[in-house]
């Protein structure tokens, strides 16, 4: 991982408490505009980062696996979906199947994901900085920022503009 992606996470992790005081406040401003502050500095973060540079969130959690996607993938893979379940999935303590190792299995050593055009919908949406009703979860994405350089960027500068 690039040092500056490094960095941003290690500032992160040290502004916690800060960021979540922030959130606080967040919560207080009215939706639509915390999530077209949200999406506008996605946009502008994304263009300077490649997450094949990163990959740290595939390196470190694991997504929710729904029945559909794990339908999709197991037929791509031409097996049946016991026994991809079987071989790379486990039921965690809320109930949802997630992944049995990490790094993720489908995970390349380029940092390119093999079942790309079959991933599952959480990996297609991470790092869910770019949907509407962000104020619902912003305790996944302040836990985001210790996972994803990007959300940390996006973070930081959110909570320098609401200060």
């Amino acid at each position: 991982m690039k040092e500056e992606f490094k960095q941003a996470i290690e500032n992160a992790k040290i502004e916690k408490e800060i960021i979540k005081k922030s959130f606080v406040k967040l919560k207080q401003k009215k939706p639509k505009d915390l999530d077209q502050a949200f999406e506008s500095l996605h946009t502008k973060v994304f263009q300077k980062i490649d997450c094949l540079d990163c990959a740290n969130c595939c390196k470190t959690t694991s997504p929710i696996f729904r029945d559909i996607d794990i339908k999709r993938i197991s037929k791509y893979f031409r097996i049946k979906e016991n026994q991809f379940i079987d071989q790379y999935l486990f039921m965690d303590a809320e109930s949802d199947y997630v992944l049995k190792q990490s790094p993720c299995a489908f995970l390349g050593n380029d940092n390119k994901c093999s079942i790309y055009e079959y991933r599952p919908l959480a990996c297609r949406e991470y790092p869910h900085t770019d949907r509407k009703n962000m104020h619902q979860i912003l305790e996944l994405t302040q836990k985001n920022t210790e996972i994803c350089p990007a959300v940390a960027k996006i973070v930081n500068e959110i909570v320098l503009k609401y200060k």
